[in-house]
């Protein structure tokens, strides 16, 4: 009976992971680990959505048949002031990873209502990515929390990791882009880029083009190439292939990898609705981080 006792003991942690929809963790995973997920906002005109209640099909239908395109919005500093009051029920502290500061107010508005807690203590990281990419650096925060880890080891293990993190994306259709104001320098740059398939990732929190090239099969190429680089002496990733309503092609993309790198783990993911409106139908992305905690 004491050991039982003393297993319950062991996963009741005193850190609560926080993170937003945009990380597009599975349910089932999120449940495991016990995440909990703040949602974004899509709004179709005068009908505002939260990110969980539309599926990934159901928004890509709806925004073929939309007259506008559709906005996003952040969750709102009350929905987060309310996450943290009931977690600090039942917490000491915690951990919140938001998708890149550079395209949303997510990671300022959970800072302020961090601020605004007086229950808990909040720490909020900034992946500077989105996706699963970032849903790397939230399972990998839950994984340490069962290990036993502080908050602030736990932290500086997470900035270590985005060193070592990696994501590239091709967009099908760069309007979508350049009008939702997420592609940095749009005013300069998507005159010539319209016409071709550039490969873009994350610089400085903001997403800008990598390396200009002509279709879209030189642009998988060249992210094949960056993350050969990473990959060829046998490292350990967390590979990701993300689509935005591909799922074939994804899938081709995920085969394709996980015969050329035996060692690493491929994951199979999508561009929800909220980055989805940003980058549009048809999209593609790879992103990987260094494997440590499983």
């Amino acid at each position: 009976m004491q050991i039982l006792k003393e297993e319950v003991r062991i996963f009741m942690s005193d850190i609560a992971i926080v993170t937003d929809s945009t990380a597009y963790i599975p349910q089932d995973l999120r449940e495991q680990y016990d995440i909990t997920m703040v949602p974004l906002n899509v709004i179709f005109g005068e009908t505002v959505f939260k990110e969980e209640d539309l599926t990934t099909e159901t928004f890509y239908e709806k925004m073929r048949e939309a007259d506008e395109l559709p906005t996003t919005s952040q969750p709102s500093i009350g929905l987060f002031e309310e996450t943290f009051h009931q977690l600090g029920q039942e917490h000491d502290e915690i951990i919140v990873i938001t998708l890149s500061s550079g395209i949303s107010g997510t990671y300022q508005t959970a800072v302020a209502a961090g601020n605004m807690t007086d229950n808990v203590n909040v720490h909020v990281f900034d992946s500077e990515v989105s996706c699963m990419v970032q849903g790397f650096f939230v399972l990998a925060a839950a994984k340490m929390v069962r290990k036993g880890l502080e908050s602030q080891a736990i932290l500086a293990q997470l900035e270590s990791m985005k060193k070592k993190s990696r994501a590239y994306f091709m967009a099908d259709d760069l309007s979508h882009l350049h009008r939702g104001g997420r592609l940095n320098g749009a005013q300069l740059v998507v005159g010539s880029l319209l016409q071709i398939k550039p490969v873009l990732h994350f610089d400085n929190k903001v997403i800008v083009p990598y390396e200009k090239v002509r279709t879209a099969k030189k642009a998988l190429a060249k992210i094949f190439s960056l993350l050969d680089n990473d990959a060829k002496d046998g490292a350990a990733l967390d590979i990701v292939v993300i689509h935005a309503n591909r799922p074939e092609k994804a899938e081709e993309i995920a085969a394709e990898l996980k015969g050329k790198y035996p060692a690493t783990n491929v994951h199979f993911s999508y561009f929800g609705p909220v980055i989805g409106t940003h980058l549009g139908e048809g999209s593609i992305g790879i992103g990987w981080v260094e494997t440590k905690y499983k």
